[in-house]
């Protein structure tokens, strides 16, 4: 039996997961890292911590498995995608904390672009103006370093990060999808754009080196946590990995991934779809020699994390499991609605001034309608993505498959086919973000032969049918529409 390891490095936790070659999971380790809240608006990581959160869980996931390093006919990496970090190239020291994908302090970077280099910004790389992308994150990191020598300034997101790490310093590299979010390269050259450097203050040097996510990236040290050289073998942002997990490879196919955010990505195949409706144009994958495939994306900043606000922050659940329970405790949300637009609206709104709010409270409002109405606005925002899915690509959609922490929730996914009224559907193996990670490695080294045989692996566990009575889907997001409204021109 051979085994393919997939890392996958989130916005709350790191993961190892073994796969072997039937695509099941062997074993799994996880353990979580702080977020660290300097202030209203900034969210911050430990790269160091998250190092050593990486090498804990390697060791941990080989351990249950009873294999050494050795075994592993290759890794995988996927990662939170637009979370920046700046370190030392000779010393491999961060330079100050991450800079996390959620933060909004570098709105004020972005609004010094004048109209018409924004427009080149947004033509260039298919994003929307906003700071959830890397470009000001680095420009904010590089400000606060006036003292470093530029030449030892390493800069990347997380992925890039744990390469330099796992091969012992030696490699500086990134994959188009993660180099797709950072808003420094250019869709159709898939490389840094000089123009693009220059608007945002950042030296070519710095930067990684831009590889297929189908390919191979190096070897990890043999004095590393896997006491091997281990081949590196696919590369992805966290939501196209998980899109090559639910195995969507053919034009017109779509997944949505329930995490600390929401992300529904649409395969548009070799052609770069410019959105006319708040959507991201985005790298799904390359394989190595070949033609890119494109996606179109809409990211949602808040949803499982909106839970996780319930457990730590008011603490009206013990733990995040807790939240089906008591929404199911009321029939309703008693005409309550919750926007929690703690960063801003992402897709397809792009409002980095608007703020969380509940409205709608009585005297008779409960944690239970709190919670209730937490679950509805994660069903409400991806309609929100999807509706305008539809009219960029002009496909209508019959279903959507889902994977991610909070599809478990049986309610929360009733909710999901009655608001869209559409047929929703999970798979077996709910952690497709690994599994994509695992397939991309896999295929480089020749564990699986083509994306034909990965396809025949996927199986379907659930699937939620709408209610076509369920007034969510009519009046509830009239009302919800109403509520975004009251979000905007909270920040001056």
């Amino acid at each position: 039996m051979r085994y393919v390891g997939a890392l996958d490095q989130g916005t709350t936790s790191t993961r190892f997961m073994i796969f072997d070659e039937t695509g099941a999971i062997f074993s799994s380790d996880q353990r979580e890292h702080r977020q660290i809240l300097p202030q209203a608006g900034w969210v911050e990581h430990d790269a160091n911590e998250i190092w050593q959160r990486t090498q804990e869980v390697i060791h941990g996931a080989l351990k249950k498995a009873g294999i050494s390093g050795s075994q592993l006919s290759a890794i995988g990496i996927t990662n939170q995608r637009e979370t920046t970090v700046a370190w030392n190239r000779t010393t491999g020291e961060p330079l100050s904390n991450a800079i996390v994908w959620q933060d909004t302090r570098t709105t004020q970077i972005l609004n010094r672009l004048t109209a018409s280099e924004q427009e080149e910004v947004i033509s260039r790389t298919g994003l929307a103006i906003a700071p959830y992308f890397s470009a000001s994150k680095m420009t904010w990191l590089l400000e606060q370093k006036d003292g470093v020598d530029s030449g030892e300034i390493c800069l990347g997101t997380i992925d890039s990060w744990l390469i330099f790490k796992l091969t012992g310093h030696r490699v500086h590299a990134t994959d188009v999808t993660n180099a797709s979010r950072t808003m420094l390269m250019d869709l159709q050259t898939l490389d840094w754009h000089p123009k693009l450097l220059e608007l945002f203050g950042v030296k070519r040097h710095m930067l990684p080196e831009i590889k297929s996510s189908i390919a191979n990236f190096g070897e990890t040290d043999s004095q590393g946590p896997f006491d091997s050289a281990i081949p590196i073998a696919g590369v992805l942002g966290d939501q196209q990995a998980a899109m090559f997990g639910q195995v969507c490879f053919n034009r017109g196919e779509s997944k949505t991934t329930y995490g600390t955010g929401n992300f529904a990505l649409f395969n548009t195949g070799t052609e770069i779809v410019r959105s006319k409706h708040g959507l991201l144009t985005t790298l799904c994958y390359q394989f190595e020699g070949q033609a890119p495939i494109y996606a179109l994306e809409g990211s949602v900043a808040v949803t499982g994390s909106a839970v996780q606000w319930l457990r730590d922050q008011l603490q009206i659940i013990e733990k995040s499991s807790d939240i089906e329970a008591l929404a199911q405790s009321v029939p309703d949300s008693g005409d309550l609605y919750f926007v929690p637009a703690f960063s801003g609206l992402f897709a397809p709104h792009w409002r980095s001034d608007a703020r969380g709010v509940i409205v709608g409270m009585t005297r008779a409002s409960t944690k239970a309608h709190i919670a209730r109405a937490t679950l509805e606005a994660i069903c409400f925002q991806t309609r929100d993505v999807l509706d305008a899915m539809v009219k960029d690509s002009g496909v209508n959609l019959h279903e959507m498959k889902v994977d991610g922490g909070i599809t478990v929730n049986k309610l929360c996914m009733q909710m999901q086919a009655d608001i869209m009224q559409i047929d929703i559907s999970r798979p077996v193996i709910n952690e497709t973000t690994a599994l994509g990670a695992a397939y991309a490695a896999g295929l480089t080294v020749g564990i699986w032969k083509d994306q034909e045989e990965l396809r025949a692996k996927w199986q379907e566990s659930a699937r939620f049918k709408p209610d076509n009575k369920s007034p969510l889907s009519t009046d509830g997001y009239t009302r919800w529409q109403k509520a975004i409204k009251r979000t905007l021109d909270w920040v001056e």
